[in-house]
């Protein structure tokens, strides 16, 4: 005789062995069927020619970055040659090397929500395709629904990386004076600070 202690209330029949094995194939199926989905919607990435190795990120979380980048660091003027795109100044290599001095578990949480922004967040928009497979207008369409969320941690993780792009992008001395900056003056060059 098996004993099985289940969380079952107090009055309701225990789940039969039947029911508890379906179940278990259910879940078995679902999870080889999601397994099989991730493996291939993880497929298709290439790195941009000519780039060097990857510190920290897989070349599919790099390639995700420079999508939210090139979004989320959108110059105001389109055309504007003066104004430096995020590819120009390298913002997904700066969070490249900058997730590799992050602690474990923020470094987990920031890519899992990359995983979310490319897989989830658009469905969640109205969109059946991942996120680095849309056009921008639809891109900004995804980023405005997580900038909106209801949900406080799906704001929060929009928040934080957004930070960290513009990180990314304004360390770098071309694009200071879209903000009207002349850089510091510690350390300041006799000519100013020019690239």
């Amino acid at each position: 005789m098996i004993l099985v202690v289940t969380a079952s209330r107090v009055g309701e029949p225990a789940p039969s062995r039947r029911r508890f094995l379906k179940g278990s194939i259910v879940l078995g199926g679902l999870a080889l069927v999601g397994s099989a989905v991730a493996f291939f919607r993880m497929r298709g990435y290439t790195l941009p020619s000519g780039h060097a190795k990857l510190v920290s990120l897989d070349v599919w979380q790099f390639v995700v970055t420079e999508h939210l980048a090139r979004r989320i660091a959108a110059p105001d003027r389109e055309g504007d040659a003066s104004i430096p795109t995020p590819d120009d100044v390298g913002v997904a290599d700066f969070v490249d090397r900058y997730v590799a001095r992050m602690s474990a578990s923020v470094r987990g949480d920031l890519l899992r929500f990359f995983a979310y922004v490319e897989h989830v967040a658009p469905v969640g928009a109205g969109f059946a395709s991942r996120f680095t497979r849309l056009g921008p207008g639809d891109q900004d369409k995804v980023l405005a629904s997580l900038e909106a969320s209801d949900n406080p941690v799906l704001r929060g993780a929009f928040a934080q990386v957004k930070s960290l792009l513009f990180l990314g992008y304004y360390r770098d001395v071309r694009t200071w004076k879209i903000l009207g900056y002349d850089g510091p003056l510690v350390r300041r060059p006799p000519g100013g600070w020019t690239r």
